[in-house]
């Protein structure tokens, strides 16, 4: 025997509601205080690059996210062989002047973006480049993880 279930549409109105409003309390959640989480990552961006000159792999290795991208001027590398760069000293980033840095949110996706002059050495060579560098934090739980950092060359300091 087929049993129909009849659902009126006021019902169904009702529900459909409740399953939009559950969903944007999932997916939409805001960052709670934007000006102090700012602050936050600001301080976060400035101690990598600390830990980047000092060749502190195991502090950045928590920072970075599994599936982490790095864009360089002459390479693209995972978490992995981004870690290996500078632990070998491929790299060796000896100073970050940080001249200007600002953030933005997309919900749970923090955008930095940091016009440095670096001095780093790269293949046995001192060099010093303007960039303008876009850092890419997701927040996983209440820990920020960099998923992304790209190095674009700028004409001028």
């Amino acid at each position: 025997m087929k049993r129909t279930i009849y659902v009126s549409k006021s019902r169904l109105l009702i529900l459909s509601i409740c399953i939009v409003v559950a969903l944007q309390a999932v997916y939409a959640q805001e960052i709670k205080d934007p000006d102090k989480t700012k602050q936050e990552l600001i301080e976060l961006s400035k101690l990598k690059w600390k830990w980047m000159a000092d060749r502190n792999v195991n502090s950045l290795a928590n920072l970075l996210h599994e599936e982490a991208v790095f864009v360089h001027m002459g390479a693209t590398m995972n978490k992995e062989q981004e870690l290996k760069t500078i632990e070998s000293g491929g790299i060796q980033y000896k100073h970050t002047e940080i001249k200007e840095i600002s953030v933005r949110f997309v919900g749970k996706t923090a955008i930095l973006l940091d016009r440095i002059r670096l001095t780093a050495i790269v293949g046995g060579n001192e060099v010093v480049n303007p960039f303008m560098v876009t850092e890419v934090y997701v927040q996983i739980g209440k820990k920020w993880k960099l998923a992304s950092l790209s190095f674009t060359h700028l004409l001028g300091d």
